[in-house]
């Protein structure tokens, strides 16, 4: 029988949290301000096991420019940012004032302001309108998720060889695995998890990080 991966009690995964690198100051004030202004939202936010994965990741395989297509209050922006040497870059795309007003102030807080440029609009007009010959190496996607497959096949094309591509919430809780449960949004990631699988131009694996993560290589 294959050795299947440790479920987590709560307990567990405080533990695994507690041996990884310490979540600064900088991450916990966010979290604790995005709950204390978002409380119906904060869900959203990865969690510090994540963000950690995402900033060793980014440094591991010497990214320099990266997209990121949903920022909420900034937590991931600043984690992949934190991964990109001083002259990397991060395309931050979303939709929401409101949210990404936070982000900006904590961008600076962190000292990755200089590295991030906003873009407030929807997701898939920002990347269509890029220049064709616009290259990343590493993307992350975490917005709705009946966009997924679309924010997909914008992105593929335009990472490198070699370069990566995350997306956030691709086990919705348990809930892709429930006939049951028909909604847009976890239809959405049924959809996207059967897509990725099927495209011939990456090596995806879905992770249980958080709640689900896909980390997908960009083929030669």
């Amino acid at each position: 029988m294959t050795r299947a991966t440790e479920a987590l009690t709560p307990e567990l995964y405080e533990y695994l949290v507690a041996h990884g690198a310490p979540v600064d100051e900088v991450l916990t004030d966010l979290v604790e301000e995005t709950a204390r202004l978002f409380p119906d939202s904060a869900i959203m936010q990865i969690g510090p096991e994540q963000g950690t994965f995402m900033t060793l990741l980014t440094r591991l395989m010497g990214a320099r420019d990266a997209v990121e297509v949903g920022t909420f209050t900034g937590y991931s922006s600043i984690c992949i940012a934190r991964g990109l040497p001083a002259d990397g870059t991060l395309l931050a795309c979303d939709v929401s004032d409101e949210w990404t007003s936070v982000a900006r102030r904590y961008w600076e807080r962190a000292g990755v302001a200089p590295k991030v440029t906003l873009k407030l609009a929807p997701a898939l007009e920002t990347l269509r309108t890029l220049p064709a010959e616009t290259r990343f190496d590493l993307a992350f996607i975490d917005a709705d998720k009946e966009g997924y497959v679309g924010y997909w096949d914008e992105l593929v094309p335009r990472i490198r060889p070699g370069g990566a591509l995350l997306v956030d919430n691709t086990l919705s809780h348990g809930r892709v695995i429930d006939p049951a449960v028909t909604d847009s949004p976890v239809q959405g990631i049924r959809d996207f998890n059967d897509h990725a699988l099927a495209d011939t131009r990456v090596e995806p694996v879905l992770l249980p990080i958080g709640d689900g993560l896909t980390l997908a290589r960009k083929k030669a």
